[in-house]
């Protein structure tokens, strides 16, 4: 078996990996409150949810993965990547939260709705993990720890489970941050649990590695996609809480003029009856 480096440039990797996940899942929190705010039903609801997918499959979840991937090593050969695997890794985490979120709150949430779409999710967010690891290019052969990963499917489940009921029940700022940390914490420990299963084993005699992308040449897209999803995503959360302040402070202006107008109107019917 050839050696196998999780952290080759230390704790950079993590650390980023958990500051996108938390970010992630933060803003995926937020954009599923808008979901069950009252009165946000049909398309505005699904609107509001499939960008709380994006926010927490493509940003929480696949940019964390690939994250903490790049600290992926084997010194012993070269290691890249094959663009349309990454691509259908990050379409299918979206996909799957997507669904998740979908069943577990569109409708009113039940406890039984939360479980079907936990466990379809979980199961969605796993299989992308392994996607993205077989979109390894290397001069060997990849094989897992089946009880490692049975591990991770269990934690990728129990944590896609828990981040549905966060996203149907959590309210108030506090709690959300601290479900954000949560979420962020599990979609880590799944990562890694499904790391550690991994064993690989090189051959002299394959062809070099090629057609891939390194490690360095996903480093830029990767720091560019993640600013602008998360941008995009905090602008339309901002966005629409400053729409919603300014429709309610017209509502509030209009009410005032009709009760002004109806008060000026009372002297002088006050007088004609006199």
């Amino acid at each position: 078996m050839a050696e196998v480096h999780h952290f080759a440039y230390g704790v950079i990797n993590p650390v980023l990996a958990f500051i996108l996940s938390f970010l992630g899942s933060l803003l995926s929190l937020v954009l599923a409150n808008r979901a069950r705010a009252r009165g946000c039903t049909g398309w505005r609801r699904a609107r509001w949810l499939l960008l709380s997918a994006l926010a927490l499959g493509g940003t929480g979840i696949w940019l964390m993965h690939f994250m903490a991937m790049l600290g992926f090593d084997v010194p012993d050969t070269l290691v890249s990547y094959d663009l349309w695997t990454t691509a259908a890794s990050f379409l299918l985490a979206v996909g799957m939260v997507a669904v998740g979120l979908i069943v577990a709150v569109f409708t009113d949430p039940t406890a039984v709705k939360i479980a079907v779409g936990g466990i379809f999710t979980g199961i969605g967010v796993a299989a992308m993990h392994y996607t993205g690891m077989s979109a390894l290019r290397f001069a060997g052969t990849m094989t897992f720890d089946p009880t490692l990963v049975g591990a991770s499917f269990t934690i990728a489940i129990v944590a896609a489970t828990v981040a549905l009921w966060f996203a149907a029940v959590i309210r108030g700022a506090s709690a959300t941050v601290a479900a954000a940390l949560l979420m962020a914490t599990a979609v880590c420990s799944m990562h890694y649990t499904g790391m550690s299963a991994v064993q690989i084993e090189l051959d002299p005699g394959a062809p070099p590695v090629g057609g891939g992308l390194g490690a360095f040449e996903l480093l830029a897209p990767i720091a560019v996609l993640a600013c602008v999803m998360i941008s995009s995503l905090a602008y339309a959360t901002v966005g629409s809480t400053v729409r919603q302040e300014n429709a309610q402070e017209e509502a509030m202006l209009a009410r005032a003029r009709e009760l002004y107008e109806a008060a000026a109107l009372v002297p002088a019917e006050s007088g004609r009856h006199k």
